[in-house]
């Protein structure tokens, strides 16, 4: 080998261990940025045209990877976000309303009233014994009414975030685009594109947060991606992501539907519909558990209005609102029906309130729905002792009746079972979302890891191969060193 090719060797090889110096140092800087992929500089020999090596080269620029792990913690971050954003509205809604445990579930205040009626039935002549039944009718109302504005205003909560990550959804595949872009020009140019790819996939494991969507890479690196129900969500540009927010509601309001690319994928009339993500739960909190349960509320109402009525003790007039009344009063809703929005609804009867101008001795005699109508009361002789009306009340909140498929409880129970039921659906449904929540962070936590262990940096690997670089550097320049040497004699020599 000659000196000048000995030369080009030494030079080169110095050349070459600068940028993979450089690879590794950014390599070291980077470790802890999230989504940033461990780099290697690939090593190619140089050749002369007669085939004799002329050197070395880096080649390209490679990033750990592995598209399966990648793939697999796609899914399972969709699916956690799915878990969690369910779990946190289902707690919202026990921690709010729902714990029998607290004073204002409605089952412990339908328990308390009830205990107020039991009293008042051993001394019907005690007005204070009657002021604590009315006080806790009307705490039960209070707790009805309040559990009603809160489920709407968890309804609303969910609604509102869902347009926030219609947006944040829109804004990543807009920045889809410019990276895919930038990948696509790279890869035709034979140029750098690893830290390109790195955004891309960050982007895309933003995205799944949001739902569920699965990817394909075409020729030049070309992402594709699709909802996990097979929408098309980004191909070369950005397909239409639409939300019309829905900015109040009440009971009854049916809240609008998510659009991908002109495809209901989520919501009422979903034809293509996401299984995961953010969206999901927020879909379920919105539309289903909410809704159930302000069935639950409602029939809950009704029981109580339909417990409480009064009949004709003369003749065959149908039977009136009682104590508890709402806007359809004096009829009473029909047995089994769910009436939407009735426990937003429920109120005292006037006629019974003192406060109102009411006579409070009504809950024992009767005539509340009717106070100048004679035939709709039960203590006719005026007896300080009448007990009779306060048992048959008592009885007739211990009395199965029937509710409303439509609560997802027994159909046939007590009130007081009923409403105890209705706590136990919303804790199971929280006790089951924990279940479920739990094992899809570990699934999340471990597929992350196991990602993370290839693709990630490991530092004192790192510097290992840094030390190996720089004895490669050296031996390097005491080849440059000796030619240098072996140059100068020659010269003397020649001299």
């Amino acid at each position: 080998m000659s000196l000048s090719v000995a030369l080009q060797v030494a030079q080169s090889a110095l050349t070459t261990r600068q940028r993979e110096t450089a690879i590794l140092s950014k390599n070291i800087t980077s470790a802890t940025e999230e989504g940033y992929s461990r780099k290697t500089a690939l090593i190619s020999s140089l050749r002369s045209e007669d085939g004799q090596s002329g050197g070395v080269y880096v080649s390209a620029i490679d990033r750990a990877t592995d598209s399966a792990l990648f793939s697999n913690l796609i899914s399972s971050t969709s699916a956690g976000m799915t878990s969690e954003i369910f779990l946190d509205g289902v707690t919202r809604l026990s921690q709010t309303i729902g714990d029998p445990q607290e004073s204002r579930s409605p089952s412990a205040t339908l328990g308390r009233f009830a205990n107020a009626l039991q009293q008042y039935s051993a001394e019907p002549q005690n007005t204070v014994l009657a002021g604590a039944v009315l006080t806790g009718a009307q705490d039960l109302v209070n707790t009805l009414n309040t559990a009603t504005s809160a489920v709407q205003t968890e309804r609303e909560r969910a609604d509102a975030l869902i347009a926030d990550s219609v947006n944040s959804i829109n804004s990543l595949l807009s920045n889809l685009e410019d990276v895919n872009k930038e990948v696509i020009r790279g890869t035709q140019a034979g140029t750098d594109i690893t830290d390109a790819l790195d955004e891309r996939d960050q982007i895309v494991l933003q995205l799944s947060e949001f739902m569920g969507i699965r990817t394909e890479t075409r020729a030049n690196n070309d992402l594709v991606v699709t909802t996990d129900s097979g929408v098309m969500l980004f191909e070369t540009t950005p397909r239409s992501v639409n939300f019309e927010a829905t900015n109040s509601y009440v009971a009854g309001t049916t809240g609008n539907a998510l659009i991908v690319d002109g495809v209901r994928v989520s919501g009422p009339g979903a034809n293509m519909e996401l299984k995961e993500g953010k969206i999901v739960g927020l879909m379920q909190i919105r539309d289903e558990v909410t809704v159930t349960y302000q069935n639950q509320l409602d029939e809950i109402a009704r029981g109580l209005i339909t417990a409480f009525s009064e009949s004709d003790q003369v003749g065959t007039n149908p039977d009136r609102t009682g104590l508890f009344t709402y806007s359809g009063s004096p009829t009473v809703p029909a047995s089994g029906t769910l009436v939407t929005g009735l426990a937003g609804s429920i109120s005292i009867a006037a006629s019974v309130d003192p406060d109102q101008g009411g006579d409070i001795n009504r809950l024992r005699d009767g005539g509340i729905s009717e106070p100048f109508d004679s035939d709709y009361v039960y203590n006719t002789g005026g007896e300080a002792g009448y007990v009779t009306r306060l048992q048959d009340l008592i009885t007739n909140v211990d009395t199965p009746m029937t509710f409303d498929p439509a609560t997802q409880v027994d159909t046939s129970n007590s009130l007081t079972a009923f409403a105890s039921s209705s706590a136990s659906w919303l804790e199971g449904e929280r006790k089951q979302a924990t279940t479920i929540n739990e094992q899809h962070t570990v699934v999340v936590t471990r597929t992350a890891e196991s990602l993370s262990n290839i693709t990630g940096v490991n530092i004192d690997d790192e510097m290992q191969s840094m030390l190996e670089i720089e004895r490669s550097y050296a031996a390097t320049a005491k080849l440059i060193t000796t030619i240098n040497q072996m140059l100068d004699q020659l010269l003397q020599i020649a001299g």
